[in-house]
């Protein structure tokens, strides 16, 4: 009776045994005993390279994307990250031919070479076969279109001021009127005072803004057309030229400014700040969309000072540096006031002028 006992004893501990033995085993095979093998309560798959989210935090919002080439801390792309490249002007937010130009119908004027001398004169909604020529103040030219054959398409002469030109669209006929068809200015500011160019689609002149002083924004500059002059000589072309020597102070503000001309045939710049008739001064370059030239920008040369250069984008479409030698030169460094930031390629590169 005792051995039975005994035996039945030694068979229910081994039982126990083997239900321990199994237990552990299968705790072990499952990973159901460690407590980091256990599912997130939000499961996502980790990217090939990154780590995967702590269990203990929550999933990020989808709305939320952090640049994977951003320094740290700070939050912000770097200059090579795709997320700061541009494609074209329009799809990056500068002015076009959808965003330019005359917002209502127009009326035919063969107006030949005008000239306007009536102080506070308001041209609207005018589709102008010929040129204007202003001599009087504040006058005011909007929604309208301008053809030329002249020298110009808009000349403000020298003594007079307050000249507005917006939402106009000025272009000349190629190889029609003088210096063999060449005709030089879109508009051009010989008065001693600023002017006001704002949202204007302007194309085939050969300088298409010309002056020291004025406040050209939100205008799109394009198809500017190579030609020679009378002496057989290939003409400068820039989008916007001032030649130095300026009183007061010349703003350019987020317009597209392209100059597609080969520089064998007289591409210069897309803003072209020359010391022809003086020092440069009092300038801002900002936030434009500039391509093309010999340098996509002329900084002034060694004299200049008050020059503001920030937050422009220097389009590749032409050449890989901008320009055809490179994104800009003339720059002084050490000018007073001179001020180069946050410029870049528009593939995202920095911009920084060789010293």
């Amino acid at each position: 009776m005792l051995r039975n006992r005994r035996r039945l004893g030694a068979w229910l501990l081994a039982a126990v045994v083997l239900v321990v033995v199994l237990v552990l085993y299968d705790a072990d095979r499952t990973g159901a005993g460690d407590p980091k093998a256990a599912p997130s309560a939000t499961p996502s798959a980790a990217l090939p390279g990154t780590a995967a989210p702590a269990p203990t935090t929550a999933a990020p919002s989808p709305s939320v994307t952090a640049s994977p080439s951003a320094p740290p801390g700070t939050g912000e792309p770097s200059p090579t990250a795709s997320a700061t490249a541009c494609t074209s002007p329009g799809a990056c937010g500068y002015p076009d031919a959808d965003s330019t130009g005359p917002r209502i119908a127009l009326e035919r004027h063969d107006t030949g070479n005008m000239s306007v001398k009536k102080d506070g004169t308001v041209i609207k909604g005018w589709d102008i076969r010929g040129s204007l020529d202003i001599y009087a103040n504040d006058v005011t030219i909007i929604d309208s279109r301008i053809t030329s054959t002249n020298w110009w398409g808009i000349n403000l002469r020298p003594g007079y001021s307050g000249l507005k030109v917006l939402h106009t669209t000025i272009t000349a006929v190629p190889g029609k009127g003088p210096d063999n068809g060449g005709v030089n200015y879109a508009v051009s500011n010989m008065g001693g005072s600023s002017i006001e160019v704002g949202w204007c689609d302007i194309s085939v002149f050969g300088n298409a803004l010309s002056m020291g002083q004025g406040d050209l924004h939100d205008n799109y500059v394009h198809d500017l057309v190579a030609f020679r002059n009378q002496g057989g000589e290939w003409q400068h072309i820039d989008a916007v030229i001032s030649g130095g020597g300026n009183k007061g102070r010349l703003t350019v503000r987020h317009n597209t400014l392209l100059n597609s001309t080969p520089v064998d045939k007289g591409a210069t710049a897309a803003v072209g700040l020359f010391a022809d008739t003086g020092v440069v001064s009092s300038v801002v370059v900002e936030d434009n969309w500039l391509a093309g030239g010999a340098y996509a920008l002329y900084g002034g040369g060694p004299g200049a000072t008050g020059i503001q250069v920030t937050g422009n984008v220097f389009s590749t479409q032409y050449h890989p540096a901008g320009g055809a030698y490179g994104p800009v030169t003339a720059w002084n460094a050490g000018g007073a006031g001179n001020v180069w930031k946050n410029n870049r390629m528009s593939d995202g590169r920095p911009v920084e002028p060789t010293p």
